[in-house]
């Protein structure tokens, strides 16, 4: 049986040490993470996601503690309608799409694999250092991450690498890659506020090029006396800008400015920033598309292997779709590592079109466009600028390419 050594117990990393358990293969896990707490902000399960949680047995753990979003509108940077269509079951999709705060969503992960794994399969503390690999396995190096002290190898017959956009693993194989910045800088926060809308709406306000916002609802009834626990994102190419870090909170002054502005009949984003319980900063940044994830015995997975913008809530979909579809690939081919060639052929292609596309054509584009052709000022009506056509054939166009079409979702 073949024994995978699994670096990185986030989203992907624990999706695959699931989903390898179901089909009766043995891993062990080892994440960097001292402990595993509720940390970060909202993410959004897409209904490809949900399919993939779903086949593990989380979808009612998950739907306990998110929000159904039921539609997904658009505004300008002016508060004024440009396009709404259903999403999730609401939209006909056989899997829900849900708002959840993404430290929920790694628990719920983590408990299900120590449940269902063991705790003596996955540990936490183990910052992974490199690798060697011969005929017979890979030897897997780490550290403690609290005290940088050298941990003992770990040995297997295969190693996947889960180990996120700035993985050891990766490093090891592209030493001189870096990350891609192209200027554009984000904060996020979460606020407690009534709900707004429907009070299951996604939303997107404005573009990149002059202030942009994504807000969404992560938790109901977050304090006992209806409030929500509101997600927001605000996004703004800064020409000449220096790098958000991703380890310090988020400033004020640093952003709040360009969407002073901002309060509509329908939302006072103003103040949904100001009155945030955290902010967090961090860059958007991606990697460019590499030719090749598998090494003999050792591949890459989740972000390691294809970090995106974080446009679209489409990288935790595609961690989990490698988790699956490497470990139905080890379940089914004798040869471990001609699995893990098979993996990479079968997932590197698509994973390097989302990339390019969140670049060029993320699904906020139906904002960008607009914004070209009114030069951003406001219009009379949204119909006099594009037809409702052919804003549903731009979200289209991103659902086809990022591989939840209702049409895909209704495939076996």
């Amino acid at each position: 049986m073949t024994d995978i050594v699994v670096i990185g117990g986030g989203i992907a990393g624990l999706s695959f040490a699931l989903a390898l358990h179901q089909r009766g293969i043995a891993c062990r896990v080892y994440e960097s993470a001292p402990a595993v707490k509720e940390l970060g902000v909202g993410i959004t399960l897409l209904p490809h996601a949900m399919r993939e949680f779903t086949a593990l047995g989380l979808a009612d753990a998950l739907g306990a503690v998110g929000i159904e979003n039921e539609e997904s509108v658009f505004f300008n940077r002016h508060g004024q309608y440009i396009y709404r269509e259903a999403r999730g079951r609401s939209a006909g999709y056989p899997y829900p799409e849900l708002g959840i705060h993404r430290g929920k969503l790694h628990r719920i992960l983590y408990e299900a694999a120590i449940e269902r794994l063991g705790a003596g399969c996955v540990f936490t503390n183990h910052h992974c250092t490199g690798f060697e690999q011969d005929g017979r396995g890979v030897t897997v190096r780490f550290k403690e991450t609290v005290s940088g002290a050298a941990l003992p190898p770990v040995r297997g017959e295969i190693a996947v690498a889960c180990d996120g956009v700035n993985s050891a693993v990766r490093r090891q194989l592209y030493p001189d890659e870096r990350v891609a910045f192209s200027g554009i800088n984000t904060w996020r926060g979460v606020t407690r506020r009534k709900p707004f809308l429907t009070g299951r709406s996604y939303v997107r306000i404005g573009s990149v090029e002059t202030g942009k916002m994504v807000i969404y609802p992560i938790v109901d009834d977050v304090d006992g006396s209806g409030r929500q626990l509101v997600n927001w994102m605000a996004e703004v190419r800064q020409p000449g800008a220096e790098m958000n870090d991703w380890n310090r909170p988020g400033r004020l002054e640093d952003f709040f400015p360009i969407y002073r502005g901002w309060r509509f009949d329908w939302l006072d984003v103003a103040e949904l920033i100001r009155t945030a319980d955290q902010i967090l900063e961090y860059p958007m940044v991606d990697k460019d598309p590499v030719a090749q994830w598998t090494f003999g015995r050792v591949t890459l997975a989740g972000d390691a292997a294809h970090p995106m913008y974080p446009r679209g809530s489409n990288g935790a979909a595609q961690g989990a779709i490698d988790a699956r579809t490497l470990a139905d690939l080890l379940a089914t081919t004798p040869d471990p590592l001609a699995a893990l060639r098979a993996y990479e052929a079968a997932r590197l292609e698509p994973t390097a079109r989302i990339v390019r596309t969140n670049r060029e054509f993320p699904p906020d584009y139906i904002n960008i466009r607009v914004d070209e052709l009114t030069g951003g000022e406001p219009f009379a009506s949204i119909d006099d600028v594009i037809s409702q056509d052919e804003l549903r054939a731009l979200s289209e166009q991103y659902k086809r390419i990022a591989g939840f079409s209702a049409d895909a979702l209704k495939a076996p």
